[in-house]
């Protein structure tokens, strides 16, 4: 079992939402730190724990960023982090299966995140040994009580429900 912790200047947690039923509009979190436990002989006994800072959103619109934080929707004031502890590891294939605790606005959920096999372990230009790992998942904003929506002149609402969340990671042996 080693130790990592994750590199927040190369490391991104991202979402993808459905805007007014006809485009995806992106954003991600720059502030991602945390660490994994990980063995590469039993991934079943590794173990991650993630903070992400909900001040670091960046949908590359100001105006949109500051409504996200508002009490509408991540209410940063009252809820500053989003995290993720591990309750179990899988292995599927050559990925991994990561379930555990995410909460969000002060909400906690079990979700499952599908990891693509990690990469191998490299030592970097500066010395540090490093390994690196993308995962994806799936939530309903819903269900983690971000419900600000406004309905369509059209039909349907401003903000879909279902989100997808992308991550990066690039881990640092400590």
């Amino acid at each position: 079992m080693a130790t990592y912790k994750i590199d927040p200047a190369h490391s991104t947690a991202q979402f993808i939402v459905r805007h007014m039923m006809i485009t995806n509009v992106r954003g991600g979190f720059s502030g991602v730190q945390g660490t994994v436990e990980f063995d590469a002989e039993t991934p079943s006994a590794s173990v991650v724990d993630v903070v992400i800072d909900v001040n670091t959103i960046n949908t590359n619109d100001a105006g949109r960023d500051t409504h996200l934080k508002s009490a509408d929707f991540l209410d940063a004031e009252q809820f500053p982090t989003i995290t993720f502890k591990s309750t179990s590891v899988k292995e599927d294939g050559s990925d991994l299966l990561v379930t555990g605790d995410l909460t969000i606005h002060g909400v906690t959920k079990e979700v499952v995140l599908k990891v693509d096999e990690p990469s191998d372990e490299e030592k970097d230009p500066w010395g540090n040994l490093r390994i690196g790992a993308s995962a994806v998942t799936k939530i309903k904003r819903s269900e983690f009580g971000l419900t600000w929506n406004a309905a369509l002149e059209t039909g349907g609402m401003l903000v879909g429900d279902d989100l997808k969340i992308e991550l990066e990671v690039s881990l640092i042996k400590s």
